[in-house]
């Protein structure tokens, strides 16, 4: 559940970048700057498209990343008793967050911003964009393929070019879509979203290379971050983030924190799936990408996580068997 009020916007007026601020306010010690890039494995695929580029932040092995050294007292903050949950569903048709691909001659139509009056259409890339007036949204089915609320995403990969569309806040119009936000990411780059602005996710991130999809999994390998939210997120963001959270609290992590789960923690009584999962916590990690519900991981909906999901409620993961890693510059608003 977002939490993203309309106010955030006045804030953004008041942010500045301390270049050399780490995230803890109050180090005891110097920081640890983050170790050179491990190679990474073989990077996501959808439609024909990789999903950013090896080098990608969301794509990078942290597993050699030096610990923050903040990292215990912002896990406290964190609600770390709190067991890791995959929100995504198996029998629910959109339960987590869908996506779309379209063939390169999709017809562009038009994306108008203000739904339920938020508008942070000057923090967004414009339209006409290629979606799909039938394309799914978050939170709809079928049968009800209009939800009345929610965050209502929507995800478009457009291939050919391979660039992804991402909406925010979305309900369906005659001829397009109404949005709160939408943004337009180049899957072939590194570019990141403009200092202080949003996207379809709260921290500014783009939300699809950070989904635990089903056909992923099953192939073996995660080979990216996943997404995750807590309740409270400090005012602040470090990169690839671009967007403040909500709290003017010193104690809270800001936006594009990176967690880890400890490499002590025994893999020993998973399994398929979760065993795939819990690997790729070890290697990628988790990146904080909106408030929300505690150590949530969002993810598609598809009937072959039931197993996965029987795992990890008989052997819970909690927040305090991860860490969290060393960062660069934080922004603060």
């Amino acid at each position: 559940m977002r939490l993203r009020p309309v106010l955030l916007s006045l804030f953004l007026a008041a942010c500045g970048t301390a270049g050399s601020e780490p995230v803890d306010p109050n180090p005891p010690a110097a920081p640890q700057p983050p170790g050179p890039p491990p190679v990474s494995g073989a990077v996501a695929n959808i439609g024909g498209c990789q999903i950013f580029p090896g080098d990608n932040a969301w794509n990078r092995d942290v597993s050699g990343d030096p610990v923050a050294a903040n990292s215990a007292a912002l896990l406290a903050v964190m609600s770390p008793g709190n067991a890791l949950h995959l929100d995504l569903g198996t029998t629910e048709e959109y339960y987590g967050i869908p996506f779309t691909v379209v063939p390169p001659d999709q017809p562009l139509v038009p994306i108008t911003f203000g739904t339920d009056g938020a508008d942070y259409g000057d923090e967004s890339d414009p339209g006409p964009m290629p979606i799909p007036l039938d394309a799914a949204i978050e939170g709809g089915a079928t049968t009800d393929p209009n939800p009345s609320s929610g965050d209502r995403h929507v995800l478009v990969i457009h291939q050919g070019d391979c660039v992804l569309y991402e909406l925010y806040n979305t309900v369906r119009t005659a001829s397009g879509f109404q949005v709160s936000s939408s943004a337009r990411w180049d899957l072939t780059v590194n570019a990141t979203r403009p200092a202080g602005w949003t996207s379809a996710d709260a921290a500014g991130l783009p939300i699809l290379p950070g989904l635990l999809k089903h056909e992923e999994v099953a192939s073996g390998q995660i080979t990216h971050a996943l997404r995750f939210t807590v309740p409270h997120v400090r005012r602040a963001y470090v990169a690839p983030a671009s967007h403040c959270g909500q709290y003017a609290d010193a104690s809270l992590p800001p936006y594009g924190t990176r967690a880890r789960l400890r490499a002590d923690f025994s893999l020993a009584p998973y399994s398929g799936d979760a065993l795939v999962i819990l690997t790729a916590l070890k290697t990628y990690g988790l990146m904080l990408a909106d408030q929300g519900s505690a150590w949530y991981v969002t993810g598609t909906s598809d009937p072959a996580w039931s197993d996965a999901l029987d795992q990890l409620h008989a052997h819970p993961v909690h927040g305090s068997d991860f860490e969290l890693l060393a960062s660069g510059p934080m922004t603060t608003c």
